[in-house]
């Protein structure tokens, strides 16, 4: 009954973010819509799932795998950005994963500690928000984003099958493997899926170079898990994971507001 609601919370979550987040593009621009694509939902609603089947010392392991994991989502989303320049939705997201399973693999090569795992964060973190700076446009696209139940229906389809597997594996593949998978981009790929056909791969690619920036939040936020959950409580550390997050899109917009006054 736990992995049911669990399940069900991930799906919800997932989709209601990614639909909502298309819409404040078109209402708001690219740059609070990745505050919102940079969200935990999808790997949030893991993470939960986890705790509710391993004990403390397996979830704050699984952190250091989901922080490294955060990390190469940031090259995938520039991956994308910069292949939606020239290419359609298939090659430029395909293009994407291809990227993000070569780091995923490359992380085996290394032991990963929480130090490690921070270190790899301090040098791409910027790397990647200065590549993407070319790509970031501002305002929101002209085209208006239409959503479908077929759009809906597949995506639900896509994060169930994800949530099983990763759930699933987690009892065979080790704490660092699982928490790498729980932040697979899903979420964030089927937010570009919905956006590349309706405002264009320059629009949607605008978004995922604006994406770099939020995700540090999410950085901080699964540290403090790590840090926190055999001392405090895995509940505790999740809520404060995710209000270090949600402070820290709160402080990006809000020096964005203040530069523009």
């Amino acid at each position: 009954m736990m992995f049911a609601l669990g399940l069900l919370l991930k799906i919800v979550m997932t989709v209601g973010i990614v639909v909502a987040a298309s819409i404040v593009v078109e209402r708001s621009g690219p740059f609070v819509g990745s505050l919102m694509a940079s969200l935990p939902t999808a790997g949030g609603a893991a993470l939960i799932i986890i705790a509710m089947e391993h004990p403390p010392a397996f979830v704050a392991a699984t952190a250091i795998g989901s922080l490294v994991s955060n990390v190469i989502c940031t090259v995938f989303a520039l991956s994308y950005a910069f292949l939606a320049q020239r290419r359609g939705l298939a090659v430029s997201l395909g293009g994407a994963f291809v990227v993000w399973f070569i780091c995923a693999a490359l992380t085996q090569l290394v032991d990963w500690t929480i130090t490690a795992a921070v270190l790899l964060a301090l040098v791409i973190f910027p790397l990647t928000i200065l590549a993407g700076r070319p790509l970031r446009a501002e305002g929101p696209p002209k085209a208006r984003v239409a959503l479908t139940r077929s759009d809906l229906a597949w995506r639900a389809g896509v994060v169930t099958l994800c949530v099983l597997a990763v759930t699933a594996a987690s009892h065979f593949i080790g704490s660092f493997v699982s928490g790498l998978l729980t932040f697979f981009p899903v979420a964030m790929a089927s937010y570009f899926v919905i956006l590349h056909p309706r405002i264009g791969g320059k629009a949607t690619a605008s978004v995922a170079a604006h994406v770099q920036a939020p995700l540090i939040g999410l950085a901080l936020g699964l540290m403090s898990v790590h840090l926190l959950a055999e001392t405090t409580g895995v509940w505790w550390s999740y809520a404060i994971g995710l209000s270090i997050g949600l402070g820290w899109n709160a402080l990006l917009w809000g020096a964005r507001q203040w530069r523009r006054r």
